[in-house]
């Protein structure tokens, strides 16, 4: 008998979900309180598939930073003061910020790391294996990730991680200004500032939302139904057991019931299994992007790029270049701030001067799901009591949701049919 399972949550971990448990044989729900898939953290993201480039947020390096940042609005990463000592004092956060200081030791930086790789590296695989299943197109660009430096301490400094990632299995080499304005012409607009680089010819990049919008299609055309616009208010729970999720919309209250359950709705999460004595330690990350119309196509980079100084990525996505990163620890505010606006539109016309047009930037912002450690939280959910026998976790992606998204899913789906996935990761609940 055909098993049905329910995924909370319609973003790019979800969709994946859906489609790696259809193809498995799985009926599958997908329950979305918006109109459509990815209309919230996948939304704009920054479009990169980070696998080489991507280091934790807890590092060594990070608290110093965070407190020389504290009182600058347009800084990289920024806690709001208010949320930590004033009228907003906010609990989750100081208790999410201790466990993020403690994984900023460099024996848990350095073992988040190969959690991080691993699973996108195995991410990776299973993107190109969809992408072969559907021909999606989503302005997909195979040219790799660079990672440029204007700072000659910074520069220095990345040398080591960027040896720590080939021995994991990545293929990061350290390149020249030289090699960098070959590999990415663009690049010789700021050519006087740049002190070096570090490259990833697999990595890729592409529209996060694209790539959700069309595979919801391919999972529609295998059965899968998608139930948007639906609110979900709880879910129910007896003897260590889902039994249903009550669902609300503009016209009914309801129950709706399957044999598995899986939670994959980010930032969101942990509210709606804190009753069930599940505690997810997710905070939400605000972070903010820009897209701006292509106006000089053949100086606007077409390999994507990190900005090592600012803290953000740049990816082209056909005719439009998508400008991303940021994290502000501000709750589940949503408001965007025009001085971080700004900032990302200064930013860019001070490396590509004016190759996009900056009369028509589209901004956005979206908080992302972090964890202190950066790994998400995959596999088994549990409480004091035990594991819950039906429930399943797939949540917690941070900044790397669209990196990781893939993987996450055909792990999800190999868990629900009782194999062990084939990748080296830290599932939950497990054992």
């Amino acid at each position: 008998m055909t098993q049905h399972v329910i995924v909370l949550g319609a973003g790019v971990v979800g969709v994946t979900t859906a489609w790696q448990l259809a193809q498995a044989g799985f009926s599958v729900t997908v329950i979305e309180q918006e109109s459509g898939a990815g209309l919230q953290t996948s939304f704009a993201n920054g479009g990169q598939i980070s696998v080489c480039h991507a280091t934790p947020w807890a590092n060594p390096s990070t608290p110093m930073k965070a407190l020389k940042w504290l009182w600058q609005e347009d800084a990289p990463l920024l806690f709001r003061w208010q949320r930590l000592f004033g009228r907003d004092f906010d609990a989750d956060l100081w208790r999410w910020g201790w466990q993020f200081l403690q994984q900023c030791q460099s024996i848990n930086a350095d073992k988040n790391l190969v959690q991080m790789v691993n699973l996108g590296l195995y991410s990776r695989q299973i993107l190109t294996k969809v992408r072969e299943q559907t021909h999606i197109d989503y302005d997909c660009l195979t040219k790799g990730i660079m990672h440029f430096y204007t700072d000659k301490k910074e520069f220095e400094q990345a040398h080591a991680p960027t040896e720590r990632m080939r021995q994991l299995g990545c293929d990061r080499e350290i390149i020249s200004v030289k090699q960098a304005i070959l590999l990415e012409p663009a690049l010789a607009s700021c050519a006087d500032n740049l002190v070096g680089a570090t490259y990833t010819a697999l990595d890729e990049s592409g529209d996060a939302k694209k790539f959700t919008q069309e595979l919801a299609k391919h999972c529609q055309n295998q059965g899968v139904q998608f139930l948007f616009n639906h609110q979900i208010e709880r879910l129910l729970f007896k003897n260590q057991q889902i039994t249903g999720v009550k669902v609300v919309t503009e016209q009914q209250s309801q129950v709706l019931t399957a044999d598995k359950y899986v939670l994959a709705m980010g930032s969101y999460s942990p509210f709606l299994v804190k009753d069930l004595g599940v505690h997810l330690p997710i905070y939400p990350a605000k972070g903010y992007s820009a897209t701006y119309p292509v106006v000089d196509k053949d100086k606007t980079p077409y390999v994507s790029l990190i900005d090592d100084e600012y803290k953000l990525v740049y990816s082209r996505l056909g005719e439009r270049l998508r400008v991303a990163g940021t994290a502000e620890f501000n709750g589940f505010n949503l408001a965007l701030n025009a001085v971080r606006c700004q900032a990302i539109s200064r930013r860019v016309q001070q490396v590509f001067g004016n190759v996009v047009d900056f009369s028509q930037p589209n901004f956005w912002t979206g908080l992302r799901p972090m964890t202190p450690s950066n790994v998400p939280i995959i596999g088994r959910a549990v409480n004091a009591q035990g594991r819950i026998d039906n429930l399943y976790l797939n949540t917690g992606h941070g900044t790397l949701g669209w990196t990781h998204s893939n993987g996450s899913a055909k792990a999800m789906s190999d868990i629900l049919l009782g194999k062990k996935p084939d990748v080296d990761f830290n599932f939950v609940g497990l054992t």
